[in-house]
């Protein structure tokens, strides 16, 4: 009886996700490692071929890419930042409005409003399955929904500012220390661990980016993780992305799906336009306004302010205060919302 070694099918997907990312590198196209290894994970997907995403794969990308965006936290950078913390908290309010905007619209296409409301708001997505799972939301059609927005936002943003727009001035990467990294990623990969066994949202994302953080400016270091690192996180974060899709899923909701890419793109549009206007008011690039205010997770924008020569700090600040104004109203304004919604009903 003769033994074929057949590796598991998981180990496949990053080879998969690699050779997109080459691709994607070879004709210059912005975060190639991250965005070219999703698309390439998603056609083969949809060719027939269910590629599986590598156990924990996003979270080790999102703790070597946090812990990048950390050491971009000097106390310079940090005291630029809560100078701009109203603006902040403002740009956070006009996300949240922008998205019941879009909530009211899909609810009267016909959508429930526990999955319209749970589908749209700007949060981490595995907070609003939770919420919207309380409220007898349909699951699948949330999960759907923000794995949509966040790669279409993923896919057009790099390319959209790069190409369309124009990026801030790149400097040189800051030279990778072991002497500190081995100290500072093992500790926040320990955080992050801690983090999401309490129960805290985002753990993977703000667990090390904290660390980082606090390493750096209370140090004053000046480093950051070797390019080959960096990129292998963004590898795992591609191909988790891209393992979200395949046939099925361009097949289960069509309408819905359409209606979500809509009114994604509509809110990619508003970011854009309120992101050119608070700039005239602040001083401030458009460009990372326009990051800050987009409805991503933090870590892909942060990534993409990172690779593009943006204000990095800023655009994290923005997106976390609004993830927190998110997830502190979320709940109060759904209840409200219901009752009116129930009340209209029964008059």
């Amino acid at each position: 009886m003769q033994l074929r070694l057949v590796p598991p099918l998981f180990l496949v997907t990053p080879a998969v996700g690699a050779l997109g990312a080459l691709c994607a590198e070879s004709i210059g196209w912005p975060l190639p490692w991250m965005v070219g290894s999703m698309v390439m994970v998603i056609i083969i997907r949809c060719s027939g071929w269910n590629l599986r995403d590598v156990p924990n794969g996003r979270r080790v990308g999102q703790w070597l890419i946090a812990s990048v965006i950390g050491m971009h936290f000097s106390a310079a950078v940090l005291s630029e930042v809560s100078n701009h913390f109203l603006m902040m908290l403002v740009a956070a309010l006009l996300t949240l409005l922008t998205a019941l905007i879009g909530i009211a619209l899909i609810n009267r296409s016909g959508v429930d409003l526990p999955t319209s409301f749970f589908s749209l708001m700007p949060a981490n997505s595995a907070e609003m399955i939770i919420l919207g799972e309380r409220y007898q939301a349909d699951r699948a059609r949330v999960a759907a929904a923000h794995s949509l927005r966040l790669v279409l936002i993923v896919l057009v943003i790099p390319a959209a500012v790069t190409w369309g727009l124009g990026t801030g001035a790149r400097s040189m990467p800051a030279p990778a220390d072991w002497s500190w990294l081995a100290i500072m990623l093992p500790t926040g990969f320990a955080v992050a661990w801690l983090w999401t066994r309490i129960g805290m949202p985002n753990g993977w994302a703000f667990g090390p980016m904290l660390v980082c953080a606090v390493f750096t400016i209370v140090f004053d270091l000046h480093l950051s993780l070797p390019t080959w690192l960096s990129k292998f996180g963004q590898l795992l974060l591609g191909c988790s992305l891209g393992s979200y899709f395949d046939r099925a899923f361009f097949r289960s909701a069509p309408s819905f799906l359409a209606k979500v890419l809509l009114i994604t793109i509509a809110a990619i549009g508003v970011a854009f336009g309120a992101g050119w206007i608070m700039s005239l008011a602040v001083d401030v690039g458009p460009m990372s306004l326009t990051l800050g205010l987009m409805p991503g997770s933090s870590t892909e924008m942060s990534l993409t302010a990172e690779a593009l020569g943006l204000g990095v700090a800023l655009v994290t600040a923005m997106q976390i205060i609004r993830m927190v104004v998110v997830m502190l109203v979320a709940e109060l304004i759904y209840k409200r919302w219901e009752r009116r919604v129930q009340a209209r009903r029964y008059n």
